[in-house]
């Protein structure tokens, strides 16, 4: 017998993620070098909804920074592929997509300012430092087992709810 909660519907997951994504600061990155050497980091983050289409919430970027000689910024070439985690392992959100460097100057100013707001730190200006701009392609998110089978929200870049 199970003292397990009953799983969530996939609708309150996401906006649950949604939540998440606007109010925390802090998630783990995983990229792999060339030679297939993994780097796992953490970074902080803002969920850059920028200019979204009809006014919805659920459309947007993560914005991070990292310096751009950290292993985390030259894994991006070629293909940019990441793996983004959120909270702990009783309540994952499992986010996979394509990062993009933008230099400080080059990102829009809404975009830095809500970064530097969010995280009172503004590296715009800051050579040192490159944004890394991620497109989401996959969302999964569960709390226990019995949310397993329902745990992909998100797939090719489009919400399944």
């Amino acid at each position: 017998m199970s003292d397990l909660e009953p799983p969530r519907p996939r609708t309150e997951r996401k906006q649950h993620v949604l939540t998440r994504l606007q109010q925390d600061e802090d998630l783990w990155a995983a990229t792999a070098s060339a030679r297939d050497e993994p780097c796992l980091v953490p970074l902080s983050f803002v969920w850059d909804t920028g200019e979204t289409r009809d006014g919805r919430l659920d459309e947007g970027t993560l914005l991070l920074c990292t310096r751009r000689n950290n292993p985390t910024a030259r894994n991006l070439t070629p293909n940019g592929e990441v793996r983004i985690s959120l909270g702990h392992t009783r309540d994952v959100v499992l986010i996979e997509g394509t990062a993009e460097k933008v230099e400080g100057s080059d990102l829009p100013k809404a975009s830095a300012d809500a970064f530097a707001t969010k995280l009172v730190w503004d590296p715009r200006d800051r050579h040192a430092w490159v944004y890394l701009r991620v497109t989401l392609r996959s969302v999964k998110a569960w709390r226990e087992e019995n949310e397993l089978p329902e745990r992909e929200l998100m797939r090719d870049g489009e919400w399944l709810v």
